[in-house]
């Protein structure tokens, strides 16, 4: 009998000890599972990549998508070499051969009416139908589509030019003054049509190869965007905090 109850309490025992383990190894799984579900947002916070001006989306929808953005990043090859060489053309003939733009115009047109003219006369002579020449209407939704867009680009630039004029950001005002100098010495350089030029190269090389490096791009405009804020700081604390402004004035209600 007494190995018997023996027998019996080293099973109680045993039984005993397996779900107290069972407990523990679950305890301690949860425990993980909830420091990984802690750990997790600030992993993902400190693997977030550093982008160019705090893009989140690809290059390709930031220009917009569609054909514009295909043409610029060269999705389209054929469409944007002819792109890029008609502008080019357009370029030598009033940059390199000094051609005027309504001599050109005007040259086009004689070209123009001149072969449509003879083809229609000598079409019954040579026996062949005369040339269907097609009614060009413009659209009045197109016109005012696009004067209407005109009208919001124009009132929002005004809108950032009265906003910058009033005082309220010392920092966004020196980085348009300094724009605006920039692009006042380059006028002065070149003529607004090579200027032009140059600009419409960049946007269908620039994007081009900033998506082929992205990576290095990224990483070197971010050492150069914290020696700029350190520059900026150290400016802002010698320099513009010692300009005296006066009071800003409540927005009424």
């Amino acid at each position: 009998m007494a190995d018997h109850a023996g027998e019996n309490d080293s099973f109680v025992d045993s039984v005993m000890d397996k779900v107290n383990d069972k407990l523990h190894s679950h305890d301690s799984s949860s425990d993980s599972d909830d420091d990984k579900g802690k750990r997790s947002p600030v992993n993902a916070v400190k693997t977030k990549i550093y982008r160019l001006f705090g893009r989140e989306k690809p290059l390709h929808k930031v220009l917009g998508g569609g054909k514009p953005a295909d043409i610029f990043l060269w999705r389209d090859k054929k469409v944007t070499a002819g792109v890029l060489g008609f502008a080019t053309v357009i370029w030598a003939l009033f940059e390199l051969l000094e051609y005027h733009l309504l001599t050109l115009v005007c040259h086009i047109l004689i070209v123009a009416v001149a072969v449509l003219f003879l083809w229609s006369n000598a079409s019954a002579f040579i026996n062949t139908a005369p040339p269907q020449i097609p009614e060009v209407v413009l659209p009045k939704d197109i016109v005012l589509g696009v004067a209407s867009a005109l009208r919001i680009e124009i009132n929002r630039a005004l809108e950032i030019l009265r906003d910058i004029a009033s005082g309220k950001d010392l920092k966004k005002f020196l980085v348009v003054i300094v724009g605006l100098w920039v692009v006042s010495v380059l006028g002065n350089i070149w003529n607004f049509l090579t200027l032009f030029y140059i600009v419409f190269v960049l946007l269908h090389t620039v994007p081009l190869l900033y998506e082929k490096y992205e990576d290095k791009v990224d990483a070197f405009a971010e050492k150069a965007e914290a020696e700029i804020k350190k520059h900026y700081a150290v400016f802002d604390a010698n320099v513009l905090s010692k300009i005296p402004r006066g009071p800003l004035k409540g927005k009424k209600q």
